[in-house]
């Protein structure tokens, strides 16, 4: 609902043999084949309006009108540094993921430009499509849902029929989104009285953190590792008497558990907080609910359908012995309620969060999921070298996605400061190795 959500995203495209002549057709296929797409896509090619209340902020396509900027630049930038997975300064792969054109005001309305892309030639390395786009037009099954699209129609030479099929046109039918329980007036009541506070563009910009100094890297856990987490977190549930097999163990879960307990003890070692504290550690995470809705939406449905939960789990046992079968259990629940009642309380989660934030709680974000899989976006010359997301900045999110090399594999994003890096590593690898 809110404007200021973005994705951000980078995918660093290895072509060793890069050239000048062979550069003469890969950029104008990269671009008539966008060009293509986005027919298909439009809302990425379209302005967000935002009216005075009681108007209704909406996304406006006018035909022949595409507000997607564009921008070609070449770097010297070591390709290989920043397609890898050791730490990186944490603003590394900014200058290759541009920012969205300035909003402009008509009246009394503001007008913002949905997408903006940039394409970032490496001599003889390869590309990076760095990709910024607001999240009020779509969530990350829709974003990947349009990657996926322009790289086919990119790879079959801007074939629009290769997107045939039930699998591979957008559904962008709102009459299918049904509101039983009214959360339209409350997010339009939430998004009028925080738009009210805004006096200029500053105001209402996402801060210019001071993370000059943090790190990004990407931890790899391969299969055998996951489904020996899963197997170990189901043991220690059933020894604590608990009916392991009515809770959801998913990839998803089990990784959760096991990167919020290791964010949670690599950051206690260092505020030297009591352990035996009462006080709440919160997990919140983003699902998906098109298929969970009694009203089941398509895959393809192009937009947001989404809920937020959040798992609590108390400092002493997150921080205790066993933490990670703790912290698989609280959001286990989560995810199993949510089968049931998808839209649970959503109208209070604006509220909640708020609370949890100014209540100076520890609470940990995760974005993404590991059944996304970018790298099967391939324009012709393979799959990416590196997939990677950039919109979160601090130890307060991490990122689930699907690992490159392995099928149910994953990759773990995380942006820490170089000492909490390090106490991170050696707790995973504790826990890791301590796996039977």
């Amino acid at each position: 609902m809110a404007s200021f959500c973005q994705h951000a995203t980078s995918l660093l495209l290895r072509i060793p043999s890069l050239n000048p002549p062979l550069l003469r057709t890969r950029l104008p296929s990269l671009k008539h084949s966008l060009s293509l797409t986005l027919q298909h896509f439009f809302p990425f090619a379209a302005n967000l309006i935002l009216p005075p209340p009681p108007m209704k902020p909406h996304i406006l396509f006018a035909e022949g009108d595409s507000a997607v900027s564009l921008t070609v630049a070449e770097s010297a930038a070591d390709f290989h540094f920043l397609s890898a997975n050791h730490p990186r300064p944490v603003r590394a792969l900014d200058p290759f993921v541009p920012k969205l054109a300035p909003a402009r005001v008509d009246g009394d309305t503001r007008v913002e430009p949905i997408m903006a892309l940039q394409f970032t030639v490496f001599p003889n390395s390869g590309i990076c499509i760095g990709l910024r786009c607001n999240h009020v037009a779509g969530d990350a099954r829709s974003l990947h849902h349009f990657m996926k699209s322009w790289a086919l129609v990119c790879k079959t030479g801007g074939d629009l029929t290769s997107l045939d099929g039930d699998s591979g046109l957008p559904s962008l039918d709102r009459t299918a989104v049904k509101d039983p329980y009214g959360l339209e007036l409350v997010f339009l009541k939430a998004w009028w009285s925080l738009a009210s506070t805004w006096k200029n563009e500053d105001q209402r910009s996402v801060l210019d953190t001071d993370d000059h100094h943090s790190l990004r890297a990407t931890v790899v856990l391969c299969r055998d590792k996951i489904e020996r987490l899963r197997h170990w977190i189901t043991n220690q549930l059933a020894n604590d008497n608990e009916n392991s097999t009515t809770l959801h163990m998913s990839s998803f879960v089990v990784i959760s558990a096991l990167i919020w307990v290791c964010l949670a003890k690599s950051e206690e070692r260092n505020s030297k907080v009591n352990k035996d504290d009462d006080d709440p550690y919160y997990f919140a995470f983003v699902e998906e609910c098109r298929s969970r809705l009694e009203f089941p939406l398509p895959t393809t449905y192009f937009g947001n359908c989404l809920t937020v939960c959040f798992a609590l789990v108390k400092a002493a046992e997150l921080l205790g012995e066993n933490g990670v079968a703790t912290a698989a259990k609280a959001i286990g629940k989560e995810v199993g309620e949510l089968n049931r009642k998808p839209l649970k309380e959503l109208e209070n989660f604006l509220i909640k969060f708020k609370k949890i934030k100014d209540s100076g709680w520890k609470h940990v974000t995760v974005v993404g999921s590991p059944k996304f899989d970018l790298y099967e976006t391939d324009f012709g010359w393979g799959r990416p070298k590196k997939c990677e997301s950039i919109h979160f900045r601090d130890s307060t999110a991490f990122l689930i996605a699907q690992s490159r090399d392995e099928k149910g594999g994953a990759e773990v994003s995380l942006v820490l400061s170089k000492d909490q890096m390090s106490r991170f590593n050696a707790i995973l690898e504790e826990i890791l190795m301590g796996l039977v």
